[in-house]
């Protein structure tokens, strides 16, 4: 096994958020699916990055639109983020939900968690991918109820109520 292998085996390990990033190319809607997305700062400005891989039809679309947004997805949400996934269906994708146009015009998510909206601030090229450093220029909250869609182990799965033991408490 080469260490690429057992990196990616060790990282299936990691839980994380499931997030559609968007952003417009010229007037055609864009969007994947990402686990990694990652808060920056909260002040002065409030950034977040973004890794995108290179070879993502998207990529190219934020680079040369400077703008894109990132949508958090719920624990319901697992069939659109398989819709996201597959590039099979990418002009399915955008009807199947309601999308609106925040600050910069990338589409948001109606029925995401959360909606960061930003102005790419940096563009850093890492090997396969590019890290987006990402201006926030608007945030919307759509949910009171926070239960976000999960990755781990290549699969979605959605976080459960922990219920400490008596050695915890």
């Amino acid at each position: 096994m080469t260490d690429a292998d057992l990196f990616k085996r060790g990282m299936r390990r990691l839980a994380s958020g499931v997030s559609i990033v968007t952003t417009m190319d010229e007037t055609t809607p864009q969007g994947f699916v990402a686990t990694s997305v990652t808060s920056v700062c909260a002040a002065p400005s409030p950034l977040l990055l973004v890794c995108v891989n290179r070879e993502v039809s998207s990529h190219g679309a934020i680079h040369r639109s400077g703008k894109f947004c990132v949508n958090l997805l719920s624990e319901t949400d697992a069939e659109l983020a398989r819709l996201f996934s597959s590039s099979a269906h990418r002009e399915r994708r955008f009807a199947q939900c309601e999308w609106r146009a925040l600050t910069t015009g990338a589409p948001a998510l109606s029925v995401a968690l959360a909606s960061f909206d930003c102005e790419v601030q940096t563009a850093i090229d890492v090997e396969s991918h590019t890290v987006f450093l990402g201006k926030v220029m608007a945030i919307e909250l759509s949910h009171d109820a926070i239960q976000p869609l999960l990755y781990v182990d290549g699969r979605f799965d959605a976080l459960r109520s922990f219920t400490p033991t008596a050695a915890l408490s």
